[in-house]
């Protein structure tokens, strides 16, 4: 296994759009976003100030240039992300009032165009993508079993997987289409999601009948949350993992609150995200489990803090990445103490005749 340099740093557009400038452009952001050291940006599809994504699926001279006034910036786009159209591919009723805020207004308040809509835009993605040279995609599976993640009243019988096949066969024309033009699908494992750990990943796997462009984005902020092992998840799925966001979180129970805290507000909650640094991911690790395994990923950092600002965390971002970034070496250390080989003194040093 060959190990491989993370490209980075990067920085996800989504949780920095704003009204004002310079955070309401894509010229803006990408200046920003350059004059901050950061080297290239991930692309949420459903702002449209950023991109068109039904163009960009249709014409590769909308691509040329979208991607030459990115790199008149010195930076690339590293992924596009269309997590908050992946959510809508799968939505339990229960759900329907509030995640009909991610679907246009000719969407609303009519599920199954809102997913066939969503189904959609998943498809121009796979295309877009291809149009702007990027092998590697982030979304959401979207949930219709969470509202039964703890089991009471207890779930009947063949529940669980009537719900990874129901998943599966939304999925499964999207991910064919993303084969079609050569393009892994990045599932962001996550609360909320019914791919949210290792277990629930596997299940969907097997429900596609391991279809090749099943992918990961690794996250570890929300394994904090869970009290996964996010360190040992690397080593049961470095091979799915292909894209990487750099997000930190903290998990402080208390007599009072625990993992199903979850009404408070953020600050007040046991399990809660940070900025990189200042929580408790253990990111050494990860960088040096990443870089062994030749994961070839981004590093891209994601704000989702309930204290630090998102400027002061993008600021501090692009040099954490960058500190944390090995260079993967190509020589062993001890090198030279080695001989050329010699089968007569091999066999002298096992004591064979």
């Amino acid at each position: 296994m060959k190990m491989k340099t993370i490209k980075g740093p990067a920085v996800f557009l989504a949780q920095f759009m704003d009204s004002k400038a310079p955070f309401n452009s894509l010229d803006g952001l990408c200046k920003w976003a350059s004059e901050l050291g950061y080297k290239g940006i991930q692309i949420p599809t459903w702002e449209t100030a950023l991109i068109d994504l039904k163009k960009a699926a249709e014409s590769k001279d909308y691509c040329d240039e979208l991607k030459g006034k990115i790199g008149s910036y010195g930076l690339e786009i590293t992924e596009l992300s269309t997590h908050l159209q992946g959510q809508l591919v799968a939505v339990h009723p229960a759900y329907d009032t509030m995640f009909d805020n991610f679907a246009p207004d000719d969407y609303k308040n009519n599920p199954k165009k809102r997913t066939e809509w969503a189904i959609q835009q998943l498809k121009y993605a796979a295309k877009a993508s291809r149009n702007l040279g990027l092998d590697v995609h982030g979304t959401f599976s979207g949930s219709l079993l969470w509202h039964t993640a703890h089991p009471w009243p207890q779930r009947p019988q063949g529940l669980v997987e009537m719900g990874f096949k129901e998943l599966a066969d939304r999925w499964l024309p999207i991910l064919n289409e993303f084969d079609e033009y050569g393009v892994d699908v990045c599932y962001e494992v996550h609360p909320g999601e019914d791919l949210h750990d290792g277990v629930t990943f596997e299940r969907f796997l097997d429900a596609t009948n391991n279809h090749n462009r099943v992918n990961l984005l690794y996250d570890p902020s929300h394994f904090v949350l869970q009290q996964l092992d996010y360190i040992e998840y690397i080593d049961h799925y470095h091979e799915y993992i292909k894209m990487f966001h750099v997000k930190d979180a903290e998990f402080n129970p208390t007599g009072k609150k625990g993992t199903f805290g979850g009404y408070e507000d953020w600050k007040d909650r046991a399990g809660r995200y940070r900025s990189p640094g200042d929580g408790q991911v253990d990111f050494k690790t990860i960088f040096s489990k990443l870089t062994e395994y030749g994961c070839d990923v981004w590093a891209v950092m994601e704000w989702e803090c309930c204290i630090k600002s998102p400027e002061q965390g993008a600021q501090e971002g692009a040099p954490f990445i960058k500190n944390h970034i090995i260079e993967a070496t190509q020589k062993k250390f001890d090198d030279f103490a080695g001989t050329e080989i010699d089968e007569d003194k091999l066999k002298r040093i096992l004591g064979i005749d």
